[in-house]
């Protein structure tokens, strides 16, 4: 799949279904988030799936992932590969502090009409069919397009592992789009310790953002165990852990504060999972 469809897959995913629902969810899980000295390995496995953390609907591709070091530069994914459920790679943590592996996603969507056909940018979320033209983009838009209806979509999908002590230069903010600004560190959660975890939208407090925390393990239960909470005025969210284990973390949200003039809306996504340690 090429790194354009990649995206438009990652978007359709994120945004086509609520995230309460049953539904395929895009994920990375690490085998460990807290560890010892600077010789250590960290493995991932990240997938798009209908119960979290469990391989059963599609990979997610490696062609996006990004690591970062401690001190803020890139890193190196190695020994990655991609299967009919699952992808998976390896990141060696050979500097101390916090490292933060992931994807950062940005494309438009949407359609207009040329002389009453109506035309899409962006397809729909996957690769073109052989002999089928590349999806267009918005400067395939002619000036005579009528109906033009664009939506800018943006998404990010992040995993935090600490090597020693926890540093934040990671977690810093870059003021653009739907971020996490946790002010309790992602890898110094505990079982039964409340965590603050500020959300930001183009660096200011996202008040009254929906956030949405799902346990693991839902494939061996009944009752999914999600839980929406709400952000205050000062984009804080207070999140409780009943249990040791690994969690998923889904915000969304939508505004019309678009870059593209001809766009309408903004749609922006954050995900992540953590590791919720026992005392």
């Amino acid at each position: 799949m090429k790194p354009f469809a990649t995206r438009l897959l990652a978007a359709a995913v994120l945004f086509s279904i609520p995230a309460t629902l049953s539904a395929h969810r895009m994920w990375m899980l690490p085998s460990a988030t807290v560890l010892s000295g600077t010789d250590g390995w960290v493995t991932v496995d990240a997938a798009v799936s209908n119960d979290l953390f469990f391989f059963d609907h599609q990979p997610l591709r490696l062609d996006g992932v990004k690591v970062w070091q401690p001190d803020g530069s890139e890193g190196k994914l190695e020994n990655g590969a991609t299967g009919r459920y699952r992808s998976v790679f390896d990141v060696k943590l050979d500097k101390t502090g916090t490292w933060k592996i992931g994807t950062q996603m940005s494309s438009v969507m949407g359609s207009f009409k040329v002389d009453g056909v109506e035309k899409r940018v962006g397809g729909r979320g996957g690769p073109p069919r052989p002999g089928q033209p590349a999806p267009l983009t918005v400067a395939d838009i002619p000036a005579n397009a009528t109906d033009v209806a664009l939506t800018e979509v943006s998404g990010r999908n992040e995993i935090f592992v600490t090597a020693g002590e926890p540093t934040t230069t990671v977690l810093k903010p870059t003021g653009k789009g739907l971020e996490f600004d946790p002010v309790t560190h992602p890898d110094e959660l505990v079982a039964g310790q409340a965590a603050k975890f500020r959300f930001l939208v183009d660096g200011k407090p996202a008040a009254g953002l929906k956030v949405t925390v799902i346990p693991g393990g839902k494939r061996y239960r009944n009752d999914e165990g999600a839980r929406e909470l709400t952000t205050g005025a000062d984009g804080v969210v207070n999140v409780d852990w009943p249990m040791a284990g690994m969690y998923w973390l889904n915000a969304t949200l939508t505004d019309a504060k678009t870059s593209l003039p001809r766009a309408k809306e903004r749609r922006m996504s954050y995900v992540t999972t953590l590791e919720v340690l026992t005392p």
